[in-house]
């Protein structure tokens, strides 16, 4: 079974933190993607929600992921592990992601579990280093 994943945040391939550097050594890139939502700066990170608005995109990066045990060391990342305490701040879940070729495919991708009422929209879709929050 192919396992895709959708990274939209923290996990991208520019960043520095280690685990972001063993998805890339884990994981096949296999190109840019976007999600249908809404992304929100919770702290240093974002978080994604999804969005029935059709011109709401969140914008990330699909990877092919070779080690489907590597989801159980992201879950734990995210803090949605089966031991974690419920309910997690984010959820794993297939989701549909439009990838580079304009193909509607299922990948598992990280959403917000919690309100987003007090956190800032980031209004273009894309988190880096300096986002734009609208």
């Amino acid at each position: 079974m192919l396992e895709r994943l959708f990274v939209y945040g923290t996990l991208k391939r520019e960043s520095s933190l280690p685990l972001a550097q063993e998805l890339n050594r884990s994981a096949t890139f296999e190109g840019e993607a976007r999600f249908n939502g809404r992304l929100y700066l919770v702290s240093h990170y974002p978080a994604a929600i999804p969005s029935d608005r059709p011109e709401e995109w969140v914008h990330g990066e699909l990877f092919v992921v070779r080690d489907p045990g590597f989801l159980v060391t992201l879950d734990r990342y995210e803090e949605c592990a089966q031991e974690d305490v419920q309910p997690t701040e984010f959820r794993r879940s297939a989701q549909t992601v439009v990838n580079s070729r304009g193909e509607s495919v299922q990948a598992w991708m990280y959403t917000y579990n919690r309100p987003v009422t007090d956190l800032r929209r980031i209004a273009s879709g894309e988190f880096s280093s300096g986002p734009d929050i609208g």
